[in-house]
């Protein structure tokens, strides 16, 4: 396991854009797999999007193909999330989550790091 740090969330109306950061809070060795997950209140914590080890796959949710862009890099293993077009339903904890593998998963199961998570608020 890792320890992960958010930074990025906020207010923002609708519309808008926000990047959140996701950074590993000491230099870690090995090929980890970063992803994003978010949980709005009263609701299950879900995917959101996925980036593999070197930054050739990525995954999103259906509900944030188009408007949201995982990346990552790896000089300062840190992988971003750009958020575009935000909406009233995208208001939530946005949670940072690793795991050292080659693989790339989208259920919480598959990761064991995880962040303090980051809120996001969007205003309509």
């Amino acid at each position: 396991q890792v320890q992960l740090v958010e930074s990025g969330g906020g207010f923002v109306q609708a519309g808008g854009s926000l990047r959140l950061s996701c950074t590993k809070s000491e230099r870690t060795f090995g090929t980890y797999a970063m992803a994003w997950f978010r949980q709005a209140p009263g609701k299950e914590r879900e995917f959101v999007a996925v980036v593999n080890w070197n930054g050739d796959i990525t995954r999103y949710a259906d509900s944030v193909k188009g408007r949201f862009t995982i990346s990552r890099d790896m000089a300062h293993q840190t992988a971003y999330l750009q958020m575009a077009s935000l909406k009233p339903e995208d208001t939530a904890v946005y949670y940072c989550a690793a795991k050292r593998t080659q693989r790339s998963g989208t259920s919480t199961d598959f990761f064991d790091s995880w962040g303090q998570g980051t809120q996001v608020t969007v205003s309509s």
